[in-house]
């Protein structure tokens, strides 16, 4: 398979990169100075070690860690420093890509793990929040990576209609645009995932189960936060092996008994 077709890891990073332009503009225009130093500090530290581990292994560098420093850079808040952003891009890199082989040997969505490690690390830190624009600006992506085959819309939609069932049952207050711009970037990016999430039919609905329960566990009483979509995104890819392997093994003895 030619390295760059759609369907290959490369084509994949590349489909991302595109579905992030407008986000990126959005987020990147209002302080582009800022947004451009912070995103040269996310790609230095991802390709460095993207670097380091190709020459370890006598592979040639991939560009895959991109997307990653796009996610991060996207929802970083204005105050974070230039090494802690280089501490969590690494990290994330490190833990939740290359220690694995590489992009798509993995289970967790690297950016994911960087973001979450931020978090832990530096608690006075809270992500940028998502806003009804960047929401926006996401659908076109998430259109072209449905047509692409690259996201679910069993999972963007188990995930969705959990999060407002739960939504209304837990008695929230706040619109349902307001909930939906919230939770569009993060669910498009982040949830849904082609590596970290499940991969089996029936795996993808439960997967998106459990994210759309961790996304309400992990946000407080308003809409939910970033800082949520990126707990629930890393918790869930962790369920998600077992959840295909779950699901796999039921059909394995259902069609066991019927040839009994």
């Amino acid at each position: 398979m030619n390295r760059f077709s759609p369907r290959s890891v490369g084509g994949v990073t590349i489909a991302q990169c595109v579905a992030l332009f407008a986000p990126m503009a959005v987020v990147a225009l209002p302080d582009l100075e800022r947004f451009a130093v912070h995103l040269l500090v996310a790609l230095v530290a991802a390709l460095v070690w993207e670097g380091t581990f190709a020459t370890l292994r006598g592979r040639v560098l991939s560009f895959h860690g991109v997307t990653t420093g796009l996610l991060v850079t996207l929802v970083l808040p204005p105050e974070v420093a230039v090494w802690q952003i280089a501490f969590a891009v690494s990290l994330g890199v490190i833990l939740g890509e290359l220690v694995f082989g590489g992009r798509g040997f993995g289970f967790v969505q690297p950016a994911a793990v960087a973001l979450s490690l931020l978090l832990i690390s530096f608690p006075d830190l809270q992500l940028q929040q998502s806003t009804l624009a960047l929401a926006i600006a996401s659908l076109p992506g998430a259109v072209l990576l449905l047509a692409m085959g690259l996201i679910s819309w069993r999972v963007l939609v188990g995930t969705g209609l959990t999060v407002a069932l739960l939504w209304m049952l837990r008695g929230g207050e706040a619109a349902p645009s307001e909930v939906a711009a919230a939770l569009i970037f993060g669910l498009v990016f982040l949830i849904c995932d082609p590596v970290s999430a499940a991969a089996t039919s029936v795996g993808r609905w439960v997967y998106g189960v459990v994210a759309g329960i961790l996304i309400i566990v992990f946000s407080p009483v308003g809409v939910p936060t970033t800082d949520a979509l990126v707990f629930a995104a890393l918790m869930a890819s962790v369920f998600a092996p077992l959840i295909d392997h779950m699901v796999i093994l039921f059909h394995a003895r259902r069609e066991m008994r019927r040839h009994v």
